[in-house]
């Protein structure tokens, strides 16, 4: 997979926008100012391919990021902005449960967390809803660099028992500052793109 031929293919409120491909697609869950934008950028070496907004709660679509015409990198519109009107948050929240709920290319869901705060009940309510689907629980601990040494283990344990994830479940701490964990999750895409293809071949 070459992460240099990369293009943001398009943007969607609704599933009839959505690419007419049949490519696997990874989508990222998270609340707004996580850093879902900032990791696009760090994972794939672009420092602003995907646009980082200083407003939280402002994106307000469904963007596509191609990445070697293997797979899309799907970018969920932040949830949990106090600031952003009650029918506007029922309008995302519908946005993102048409697409969770109906896009048959969707392999997998990854939710970002901040470490520095305990896991919110709307990341509980994700989190529930990942594996109530089947899929394999993927986090990913945003903002690891902003954490003293002293505490990081301390974060990661009430990450862990907050979600109820296992030993068995992925869970990555992040830092899109210092790139800590790019390593980890350039590999879980590559790992589930080689598995697309050779469930295509079958």
């Amino acid at each position: 997979m070459n992460l240099n031929n990369v293009t943001m293919d398009l943007s969607a409120v609704s599933k009839k926008q959505y690419p007419d491909t049949s490519m696997p697609e990874f989508a990222m869950a998270g609340r707004s100012n996580v850093g879902k934008s900032s990791l696009i950028n760090r994972v794939l070496n672009r420092r602003k391919f995907a646009r980082v907004s200083q407003t939280p709660g402002k994106t307000a679509t469904i963007n596509f990021y191609n990445i070697d015409d293997k797979i899309h990198l799907v970018d969920l519109p932040g949830y949990g902005y106090a600031k952003v009107s009650d029918k506007e948050r029922l309008k995302w929240a519908n946005m993102i449960d048409e697409y969770l709920s109906e896009r048959e290319q969707l392999v997998a869901v990854i939710l970002l967390v901040d470490l520095r705060h305990k896991p919110t009940d709307d990341d509980v309510t994700m989190m529930n809803w990942i594996k109530g689907n089947g899929f394999s629980p993927i986090v990913i601990g945003t903002k690891y660099d902003k954490l003293k040494p002293s505490q990081r283990e301390a974060s990661l344990e009430l990450v862990r028992a907050t979600l109820g994830l296992t030993d068995a479940d992925v869970f990555i701490p992040f830092s899109a500052v210092t790139g800590y964990g790019r390593d980890e999750i350039i590999e879980i895409l590559e790992e589930a793109c080689d598995y697309a293809e050779s469930t295509k071949r079958d």
